[in-house]
């Protein structure tokens, strides 16, 4: 049986008409279980529905969370990503209205895991807020990104994991 099988059968039992439903007392374990079981695209694919999505809060709000949850690898990743899509002069000012104006570096800058630990949720969520107003397809790539860190995406809650998994219903009913 393949995975869309699989995991069609079990989102159908917990997703009606194309319509998020109430989030299953059981959507942490559902989404282990697609999460392991769907290609990482699909996966992303909910993830970015979720991001989006009028049910949810923010983007910028979201991802703070997840920030706020992330290792100091996880954290520097998801910041190397969003730093691709903000502009140099709003980095610095970000970072210097959380005094660390210095890790904004110059072009082409990474910023490390332990440089990722001194910065604050709020400050990541005027990041993404400003990063996705810029570029609106860094949802995508953030989601691609989450997508490899399952655990950590159940981090923000049954609301959010419910849209993300209705998307991939969708998907898999196109398919």
């Amino acid at each position: 049986m393949s995975w869309i099988d699989q995991v069609g059968k079990l989102l159908r039992q917990h997703t009606s008409g194309g319509a998020a439903a109430a989030p299953a007392a059981d959507v942490n374990a559902i989404f282990d279980q697609v999460s392991k079981e769907a290609p990482s695209g699909v996966i992303a694919e909910g993830l970015a529905a979720a991001f989006r999505s009028g049910q949810t809060p923010g983007c910028g709000r979201m991802l703070s969370t997840l920030f706020a949850n992330s290792t100091g690898e996880q954290k520097a990743g998801m910041l190397n990503q969003l730093l691709t899509s903000v502009s140099p002069s709003l980095l610095t000012k970000v970072l210097s209205g959380v005094g660390l104006a210095g890790l904004a570096g110059g072009p082409g800058a990474r910023i490390t895991p332990d440089e990722a630990q001194k910065l604050t949720p709020e400050a990541v969520q005027q990041l993404a807020a400003n990063a996705e107003k810029s570029n609106p397809s860094i949802i995508d790539t953030i989601s691609g990104f989450y997508a490899q860190h399952g655990a950590l995406v159940k981090t923000l809650g049954g609301t959010v994991l419910t849209v993300a998994l209705t998307k991939i219903a969708e998907r898999q009913r196109q398919t």
